[in-house]
């Protein structure tokens, strides 16, 4: 089972990302962040195996990968709503539903009724406070390689080691572009259009607040 990659981005659009890792295998990953293609991204990883498929879903941190899991065990909660109620409402707002029977916090959803909302604080209640014991930091991966780690692959003897963690709320490139993306499409303009300008920005300049990208990337479009 792949728990965690790391390695390039090759590409990433905010719902797909390719990772190529040190053994040359890219892999696809549903991520709803958009990673900054060329640099070397960091994530947590939850393996769907099916009978005809397999997926992988990305997370920036494993209490959000925890809690994915602990909602597939929810009755009729499948991969693709579990990560869309991670997506739309983040982990904290989720424990807190279920905490406090808000199920009307948990139906505005796309795609999350009224008994699905139920369902999941009837399963969850009083065990999802427990993905409270996972990390919420986020990996940057920053080179080098140490043969003794074994966290994700098999056959793979080397991997990139971690050098340092960054604590939730910092800043990160990855998390620049994301502000940055968002920024610009409430004013109006295409994903399709911002990323690429925003990117060869990144690329080229030191950018260390979103304030700073979205100025440029404004002048540019």
């Amino acid at each position: 089972m792949i728990g965690f990659l790391s390695g390039e981005v090759l590409f990433s659009d905010g719902n797909e990302t390719i990772i190529q890792t040190t053994s040359g295998i890219g892999y696809q990953v549903y991520y709803n962040k958009v990673l900054v293609e060329g640099t070397t991204a960091a994530i947590f990883i939850a393996h769907i195996i099916k009978e005809d498929s397999e997926t992988l879903f990305g997370f920036p941190n494993l209490r959000a990968k925890k809690l994915f899991e602990l909602l597939l065990s929810v009755k009729g909660i499948g991969p693709k709503s579990a990560y869309n109620l991670i997506t739309n409402l983040g982990v904290n707002e989720i424990i807190n539903a279920v905490n406090f029977d808000a199920k009307t916090k948990l139906t505005k959803v796309p795609g999350l009724g009224t008994k699905g909302a139920a369902q999941i604080i009837l399963d969850l209640a009083g065990k999802i406070d427990r993905v409270k014991m996972y990390s919420e930091s986020t990996k940057i991966v920053k080179g080098g390689y140490a043969s003794n780690i074994s966290l994700i692959f098999e056959a793979q003897t080397e991997m990139p080691y971690i050098e340092e963690e960054v604590k939730a709320g910092s800043i990160n490139q990855h998390e620049i572009m994301n502000d940055t993306l968002m920024a610009c499409k409430e004013l109006g303009f295409k994903e399709e259009k911002i990323i690429p300008i925003a990117q060869k920005i990144l690329g080229a300049n030191l950018i260390t607040k979103p304030e700073q990208l979205i100025h440029l990337v404004l002048k540019e479009l």
